[in-house]
This record gives C-alpha cells, structure tokens and sequence, in this order.
C-alpha cells in the first residue's frame, strides 16, 4: 500500500493527531497494545495514516479513566458543563475546513458532504450545550395524600459508544454530546475504516478545556473484544451502538447478561413513496438527497423508490438526467459522488445489481466513473425492478435507485411495510395525500415532500428491527440519564 499524496488543509491536521499514538486513556495519547492499523482512502486505495491498535487491555484502562472521571464530571453544575460542549462546537466550526479535508481522506465522500456532516456533527454540542441547563423533573403531592414525590434523574455512568465509518464526525457527536451534557463519561469505539475524525474530536474537546478521562478513545481492529470486555465491566453502565442490525443483536445479546441500558441506531431500508399528486421536480430533488447523498451510504438513504404509473415516466427520466450529470470521483476534484468505502461493499453492491438484471431488471441511466483504482460504483438508475425482488429486501448502501411502479396505494403500502425494518421512509405528493401515507408506514422518520430527515432537535431512531431508543431532541438526552424518584414524609 503506497502513501496517499495528502495536500493541505488535511496535511497539517492529519500530521499533528499523532495517530500511531491514537488511544486517548485518562487525558494521555498512547500507542495502541496491538501495534498499528493501516486506514487507506478509498478513492485512491493509498496509505493516509498508521493508527493506534487498541487491546482490550487499552479497552479496560479506558473503562478505569472513565469511571475515576466520573464523580468530578457529573457533579459540576450543568451550566459549566454547557459552557465547556458550546466551545467544543465554536472549535469544531474553526476547524471545520481541515475536519471535512480528513473526513474526505479516510471516508471518500465528496467535500460538500463532508462540509455538511461537519456542520450537522458540531450543531449536536450546541443543541446539548442548551439542553443540559434545561431541568428536568417532578413534584407534587402523592394521591393518597401524607407525602409528597419528587422525580428527578441522574447520569447513568460510564457509557460506551461504538460509531460506524459512513458518518465519522457526527456518529460521533451524536452521543458523546448528550452523554457529557447528561453529566456521563464514555469511552468510544470508533470504526476501523474511519478513526482520524474521532481522534481529531477528541483533541478539541480537551482543548475545550473538558477535563481528563471524561472522554477517552480506543480505535483498533478488534471490535468484538474491546467491546465485549465494555459490556462485560460492571462499570460500564449503557452502550450506544450504530451499526448493522446483525451485529446489533449480538450487542444486544450481550448487554442483557449484565442488563446494561442500551441504546440501537440499526440497519435501514427506506421506501421512497412518490404519489400521483407528487410536484415530479420537487420529487427528483428528494431523491436526489435522500438517495445519493454519502453516494447512498447511508442508514436513512432511499432504498428502493415506488414512483406511481401516473408520473413513473416523468420521474424516471428526469431523474435519469440528474444522475448521469453527477460528477464521480475523488474529493479533491470536486466530485459530487465519492467512492465506495471497501471492496467488500463493492463487491455487495455489483452483486445486488447483477443478481436484479439477471432476474430482468434494466439499467435505465448510469453516470461514468472515472478511471482509478478505487472503489468507484458507477450512480444507477434500475427500471422494471419487480416488486418481490431481493434488491428491494437488502439494504444496498451505494449509490442505486431501483424503481417500482405502483397503482394500489393498499398494495404499496403492503410492499412499504414488508421489512424486518423500520428506519426512516420519504414521501412526496399533495400534502393530506402524503400524511396520509406517511402515518401508515412503519418507521420511524418520514420525510414528507422532503428528501432529508436528520436533525439535532428531532428524535432519531428507528421501529421493529432497526433500533431501540432515539438520538437527538430531549429524548437523546434521556438516553443517558436514570429517573429516580423520591417519597418525601410531609
């Protein structure tokens, strides 16, 4: 593997991280117990960085910062603790810049994302900054009378987070923010393919000025047992896991031996639903968003488009038009669509489009890819996808819109609900028309003539088989705290 040709502002911010000393225990950066791991940039499939490999003994040093940490931490008053989240967010907007050049290097995704994620990854420390000095609480007279009760709520402990490569600055914020404002300590668990983001956070939180062991970081190649030794520490006391639903159950599993308080942000299979009434321009936009943006690597991302036979020509073909306009290729040429994250998703993603052509599927519109060694999938558009296809059962998590022509809204709604899955859903029409579709589908997030669902002040989370608990909004906030209720004599 050659060294990737890095260029500023990455150059600079990547060389100062140090990450050959990325595992960040108690306020210290060290070197990980298992050596070193290579993170490539998957647009060029060159070296960017040798990072830390951390052992699960680095996991369980983590575990003892955090846990130390923690009484001095959730006993300061919380307007000290939001003052200390907003500088973090003033730092991650000064830094912005050289944050969305690393996101591009590691992760691959076009700068305009990469910007975007930034900006959405930093608004988490503002909205939690704000929420942590809001009280939460109860008090009145017992029914029966002779008491009184009070509710109140405390932070749950040490919490471990467990983050995915597709998003690596906000996945990250998502929890840790909430987490430090609920008056917790955590130790995260970055992905493998994506550490760098995480540990260029984690040296502006100290920076910030919060204190040592409040946060602390153990990247490595062996996430089964640094996580299993988190979850099998009685200090360990909630674990917030994004990921794929497969290896979510196995947490899962895991957190019940010790009925550790869990949080699940989960696999994906969004339907999105255009109506006969649908504003076909205003459609084609959504999906453009809700179906390319990250080039489709996205747990929310539209999975499989039902377009009705009144517009499905209309739709299609200007849809076709947008994606073959779309500009593949490294971010440093201004692409609007990055590669793939690995060969192995590569290798998912022809094999889900080669198994739907065989079956009779037709590749309607194609962008062009360039030449290169990465991991480019060339943008899709799939036509006569029938409606029983295993395209449509699989989450594709690359760039491919298969669609679905639909007349019988009873029949669409059966074909939508038919998922283990339940995450986010998109749909666009005459607006009682798409409530009215919108309430019946099973997820958990519904984008209404919108092609975009993510919010800082909106709960995040999926139904059935997609997740437990919500990110986001007071009830993300609430994932990190436990009522306790008091009987005063009066």
């Amino acid at each position: 593997m050659t060294t990737s040709p890095r260029t500023s502002p990455a150059t600079s911010y990547l060389d100062a991280l140090e990450p050959g000393s990325g595992v960040l225990v108690g306020g210290r950066w060290r070197p990980g117990a298992n050596g070193v791991f290579a993170v490539e940039n998957p647009a060029t499939r060159e070296l960017v960085a040798d990072v830390a490999d951390g052992s699960t003994d680095d996991a369980t040093a983590a575990v003892d910062a955090a846990a130390a940490a923690l009484p001095a931490w959730s006993a300061l008053p919380p307007r000290t603790r939001s003052d200390l989240l907003g500088r973090v967010r003033d730092l991650m907007l000064r830094d912005a810049d050289e944050l969305a050049a690393l996101i591009a290097l590691e992760n691959g995704k076009s700068l305009t994302d990469a910007r975007g994620e930034v900006g959405y990854a930093a608004e988490f420390f503002r909205w939690y900054a704000e929420e942590a000095v809001r009280p939460h609480g109860d008090f009145g007279p017992s029914p029966a009378g002779g008491t009184r009760t009070i509710v109140t709520h405390k932070p749950v402990g040490v919490a471990a987070l467990v983050t995915p490569w597709n998003f690596p600055a906000a996945m990250a914020t998502r929890k840790i923010a909430p987490a430090l404002a609920a008056g917790c300590t955590v130790v995260l668990k970055p992905a493998a393919e994506t550490p760098l983001t995480a540990l260029a956070i984690a040296r502006l939180i100290a920076e910030a000025g919060i204190p040592d062991g409040v946060v602390n970081v153990v990247p490595g190649l062996d996430a089964p047992g640094i996580v299993s030794t988190w979850l099998a520490d009685a200090r360990v006391r909630k674990i917030s896991f994004t990921g794929s639903t497969g290896v979510g159950r196995v947490l899962l599993r895991q957190a019940a031996d010790r009925v550790v308080n869990t949080s699940m942000e989960l696999g994906g299979n969004a339907p999105f639903v255009v109506t006969s009434t649908a504003d076909v321009t205003a459609a084609v936009e959504g999906a453009m968003v809700a179906k390319f943006r990250n080039g489709g690597q996205a747990c929310t991302a539209a999975n499989r488009l039902y377009v009705h036979a009144d517009v499905a020509e209309e739709f299609t073909a200007r849809l076709g038009v947008a994606v073959e306009a779309l500009k593949v290729g490294p971010a440093e040429q201004g692409s609007d669509i990055g590669p793939l994250i690995s060969a192995k998703a590569y290798a998912t993603v022809t094999g889900l489009v080669d198994a739907a052509v065989a079956a009779g599927a037709v590749v309607a519109h194609r962008a062009e890819i360039p030449q290169s060694e990465g991991y480019f999938y060339a943008p899709t558009v799939l036509t006569g996808v029938a409606p029983d296809s295993p395209l449509l059962g699989e989450e594709i998590f690359g760039p491919v819109a298969p669609i679905v022509i639909w007349n019988d809204t009873e029949e669409l709604l059966a074909s939508v609900n038919d998922t283990e899955f339940g995450l986010a859903a998109y749909v666009f029409g005459e607006m009682s028309e798409a409530l009215h579709v919108a309430e019946r589908i099973d997820a958990g997030m519904v984008g209404v003539n919108r092609g975009l669902v993510s919010d800082p002040s909106a709960p995040f989370g999926g139904v059935k088989q997609s997740g437990i608990g919500r990110e986001g909004a007071r009830a993300g906030l609430e994932e990190y705290l436990e009522t306790q209720y008091l009987s005063v004599a009066w």
